[in-house]
């Protein structure tokens, strides 16, 4: 019982952790990518060791696995899977007999990807380590050679026959190499525990069994979705103005007040797409500067401290700059050289209250 509650506490403070990561992933090119919740599918085949009184190489067993899940975030996944086929069991002693039975186990996984976890998601990442936590029902049958036995008098307390279904708990790692967007090469070890009663013998502790496995996982759709960089073109060189040569100076006018005018773009978490209701504070700043042909505005990106790390918030920090500096000169023809552009990242928060801190702050005067 102890063993399942600290399984349990572990897995929540992981979900807890999971819920926190970033989604999206900028790669050299500008291309910026985002996290899809998308299914698959695992195909593996290898070995068993059934842990038991005899020698390792005669507790061999081949072993295959099948599992179909559901990734729902760069960490965190789920599985249903069935692993089975056959175990072995034998006596380290002067009866020195070997016996061997089938089993098919259905269970669930809980899936946690360590790399993403801790480095960050890439969708384009070569290897990724995976720890899973899991348990479901133990099903045996065809135990005939371990009743042959018996009927020659070798002794087995727990002795079953027909079919036998007992709990069991796992853990293990699944080591996956990319081999494409949609396929991944794994290779998998798993520790499973169930009753003492799974190979028919008594021994005072639970019974163990051990599979290494390698194969395919199989992406069930597309794991992100893909965003091209916007690219900004250079503005075209301006001709020399005219020096006129005036008779007599001019008395300078005075020069206007004006006030200067501040809107606040607020963004969605891990987003550095500007919505409509937000892209109406760009118009009412094209509208300042269309009005006040001298005037500039300085744009600011900003991210929360509450979510992701420095190296992800500037990032998003900064492309919450660029895609506003993007619809002042690409949408509403607003020249360059009037917009000033920084990017704070998430150490400075412009706002007390942490959502509010996803903003790009425009200032025009």
């Amino acid at each position: 019982m102890k063993k399942v509650k600290f399984i349990l506490v572990a897995m929540v403070a992981m979900l807890t952790t999971t819920a926190m990561a970033q989604a999206t992933y900028t790669a050299a090119d500008g291309t910026t990518y985002e996290f899809k919740k998308h299914g698959f599918l695992n195909l593996e085949g290898g070995a068993q060791y059934t842990l038991g009184e005899a020698k390792f190489k005669d507790l061999i067993s081949p072993n295959v696995q099948f599992g179909l899940g559901y990734q729902f975030s760069p960490v965190f996944g789920a599985r249903i899977q069935a692993n089975g086929w056959q175990s072995k069991g034998g006596f380290n002693t002067d009866i020195n007999e070997l016996y061997k039975y089938k089993y098919v186990a259905p269970g669930v996984d809980f899936m946690f990807n360590l790399s993403n976890l801790f480095a960050g998601w890439n969708p384009k990442r070569v290897f990724n380590l995976t720890l899973f936590l899991g348990g479901g029902a133990n099903i045996g049958f065809e135990n005939d050679e371990a009743n042959a036995l018996a009927a020659k008098g070798v002794p087995f307390r727990y002795l079953w026959d027909g079919t036998q279904v007992l709990p069991f708990g796992r853990g293990g790692l699944e080591f996956a190499f990319r081999l494409s967007d949609a396929v991944r090469f794994v290779i998998e070890g798993n520790a499973n525990i169930t009753t003492d009663k799974y190979n028919s013998k008594q021994a005072e502790n639970p019974d163990w069994y051990f599979n290494a496995l390698a194969g395919l996982r199989i992406n069930l759709g597309k794991g992100y979705t893909a965003v091209a960089p916007v690219y900004v073109p250079e503005p075209e060189p301006q001709p020399e103005p005219v020096k006129v040569v005036e008779e007599k100076p001019q008395p300078k006018p005075q020069p206007v007040k004006v006030e200067p005018l501040r809107r606040d773009v607020f963004f969605t978490i891990n987003s550095t797409k500007v919505v409509e209701s937000e892209e109406v504070k760009v118009r009412e700043i094209v509208d300042y500067l269309n009005k006040y042909p001298k005037a500039k505005v300085s744009v600011t990106g900003y991210a929360d401290a509450g979510t992701g790390n420095d190296k992800i918030n500037d990032r998003l920090a900064a492309g919450r700059a660029d895609i506003v500096a993007n619809l002042l000169t690409q949408k509403y023809n607003i020249p360059a050289e009037r917009i000033m552009k920084d990017s704070k990242g998430s150490r400075v928060q412009p706002f007390a209250e942490n959502d509010l801190n996803r903003v790009t702050i425009c200032i025009a005067e």
